[in-house]
């Protein structure tokens, strides 16, 4: 198993009970999640590893966040205490023909003022494997973009992997904005993970004449665009995520990756229809399973089925921790994607 680190901001989720509207509840479900601490409590289950880098402030609401990673085995020796508050997003879950609706309440909190003065970025990766972030946490100011950038800095001095999922947030910047801090960024990774818009908004790379709305994929123009991004940034690696949103209670979803090891062309996942529990978080456990499948799997078409069957559970999971254990993702993965295993 691997030793990985990742960086980000982990919020208060407060969300509607089942599918109820904002204007219409006066109860709000409360969880904490993130896309790095996501990550990091994946690979946490799955026997990693896992420390979580961020900043929380010193209060009780800090403490429960703290306490929300820890619990499923994250450590937590990197966090800095400081700041006057925790961000929030609040969810409104959609049904159907109704789109989930996330409104954030995240400006000023205790990360986005947290600079690299704060951490050893070289003593965190001493005898470190992985290194994992994604857009969202350059996005959140110009103190955090910078401590990325140390951070890639760092982690590649120590002969770390380097792994990002793109993660565009229009909510926290303009694709100019993202394009002309996220391509500088690109030479510091390894591993680069993305769908259609993430690659188009925050690198300007296009991905053919795929409707994700209309659940219509362009396989070919995927392949390109996987070859493209390995051309351009010298990745070893390109995952691209596929999902095919038929409505908000049921989308398709599968894969392709490329890469040095044993893909001489993109190769492409078993591809799942989901009846969606809570989609937030579908991302960050593909993630979190392609790096478990890359550090454990001995193949790449092996790394990207556990990636994505990893991913398929989660979406039947309330909250945004994948809370999946290896065992039942591999058992997933020999059903073939029925979900069950002839005894």
């Amino acid at each position: 198993m691997g030793q990985i680190v990742t960086f980000g901001e982990i919020m208060l989720r407060l969300s509607t009970p089942g599918h109820s509207r904002f204007i219409s509840t006066d109860i709000y479900e409360a969880r904490y999640a993130g896309g790095e601490a996501n990550v990091a409590v994946s690979l946490a289950v799955f026997g990693h590893k896992a420390w979580f880098v961020s900043r929380l402030p010193n209060n009780e609401i800090g403490d429960s966040a703290l306490y929300a990673v820890q619990r499923y085995g994250v450590n937590t020796d990197y966090i800095v205490r400081g700041g006057d508050r925790l961000g929030i997003y609040f969810l409104e879950s959609g049904a159907s023909q109704r789109p989930s609706k996330v409104i954030y309440d995240r400006a000023d909190s205790a990360v986005s003022q947290m600079d690299s003065s704060m951490v050893d970025w070289d003593a965190i990766f001493e005898e470190k494997d992985w290194f994992h972030w994604t857009g969202i946490t350059p996005a959140l100011g110009e103190k955090p973009r910078k401590a990325v950038v140390e951070a890639c800095k760092a982690a590649k001095k120590a002969g770390v992997t380097v792994s990002c999922d793109l993660n565009f947030r229009s909510k926290l910047w303009t694709e100019k904005e993202a394009q002309a801090t996220m391509n500088p960024l690109m030479e510091y990774v390894d591993v680069c993970i993305a769908n259609e818009e993430d690659a188009q908004k925050s690198l300007g790379f296009e991905a053919g004449e795929t409707d994700v709305e209309g659940a219509e994929l362009d396989n070919e123009g995927y392949s390109t665009l996987a070859r493209s991004l390995k051309k351009e940034y010298g990745f070893d690696t390109v995952a691209i995520t596929l999902r095919e949103s038929f409505s908000a209670s049921m989308n398709g979803w599968s894969a392709m990756l490329h890469d040095d090891k044993d893909c001489k062309s993109p190769v492409r996942s078993t591809r799942y229809e989901i009846d969606i529990v809570d989609r937030v978080g579908g991302g960050d456990s593909f993630a979190a399973g392609l790096i478990h499948g890359l550090i454990t799997k001995s193949n790449s078409q092996d790394a990207l089925e556990f990636a994505v069957a990893s991913s398929c559970l989660k979406h039947t999971i309330p909250g945004d921790f994948n809370l999946t254990s290896e065992a039942e993702v591999e058992k997933l993965v020999k059903s073939g994607g029925s979900g069950r295993v002839e005894r």
